[in-house]
């Protein structure tokens, strides 16, 4: 008997709880509707930032309910907060308890990405809202607009891809041509300076070479020492050419003297006789028979 009055006790006081939770759920909801009513006219009147504070009330009265979140999602997307109206949408189409609240937070979903020119994934959330309201024909004709747009950005994607392509060759081709020039520049700078080495080398060879031929003869004797005994022997030429005059004989110049002095002798020696043949003897003219 206990036992049983101790089981209705306990019943009475869950059955008397659920009662005040559904009650305190019921006056949150009701006190969420009325913000989010409130949110509605203010949107109505352009007042985005009550609008927001309302809807914000609103969240916060009742953290599970989609309507507070989609309509802060949709003021935020008219007011061109397209970041925080993905945000909230998202958050909508979580706590969204029907396919209508999800239908119409994901149409907003795929609104907000087209405005951000993500039409991929806006195409993706047409979908969504179509699989919760296939009849929607302004979605159906969102997501047929959001399809071009996929398509347009994707032929873009690749043409840039393929331009980005391009421009990396050609400035590949332009580095290894760059390269390659550089390559040959700096061989030929090295050829130059080798070929000038060289002729530095040679220029100084034949600077010693011409400095030896002017040292030396082609018998390897210095040049100033072959003149030297060149003039010697010259000399020695001229005197051998002379007559030698030998001890006790007469020199050439002393013998010419002597032969004018009897050139001389003798010629006065002629001129005597001369004479005396003119006086003469005198001539028998008769002669004796």
């Amino acid at each position: 008997m206990k036992h049983i009055i101790l089981i209705l006790i306990t019943l009475t006081s869950i059955f008397s709880f659920s009662q005040e939770e559904n009650e305190a759920l019921l006056l949150a909801a009701k006190k969420a509707n009325n913000f989010v009513y409130e949110g509605n006219e203010l949107i109505d009147s352009e007042d985005f930032v009550s609008a927001e504070m309302a809807y914000r009330k609103a969240i916060s009265e009742q953290p599970t309910g989609a309507t507070g979140a989609y309509n802060l999602g949709t003021s935020y997307f008219k007011s061109g907060n397209f970041n925080e109206a993905l945000y909230r949408l998202e958050q909508a189409v979580k706590t969204a308890d029907t396919k209508v609240e999800k239908h119409k937070a994901f149409h907003n979903i795929g609104n907000v990405l087209m405005q951000n020119e993500k039409c991929k994934e806006a195409v993706e959330a047409y979908k969504n809202a179509l699989r919760n309201d296939p009849t929607d024909n302004e979605t159906r004709y969102n997501l047929g607009v959001a399809k071009v747009c996929a398509e347009q950005q994707q032929q873009q994607q690749e043409d840039q891809n393929k331009d980005d392509k391009e421009d990396k060759d050609n400035k590949d081709e332009k580095q290894d041509e760059n390269k390659e020039n550089q390559d040959q520049k700096e061989n030929q700078d090295n050829k130059d300076k080798e070929g000038e080495d060289k002729e530095d080398k040679k220029d100084e060879g034949d600077d010693d070479k011409k400095e030896g031929e002017d040292e030396k003869d082609e018998d390897g004797k210095p040049k100033d020492e072959k003149e030297d005994k060149g003039n010697e022997g010259d000399k020695e030429k001229e005197e051998d050419k002379k007559p030698q005059q030998q001890p006790g004989q007469l020199s050439p110049q002393q013998i010419k003297s002597l032969l004018e002095a009897m050139n001389n002798q003798e010629q006065k020696v002629q001129e005597k006789m001369n004479s005396e043949k003119q006086k003469g003897v005198k001539i028998k003219t008769d002669k004796d028979w």
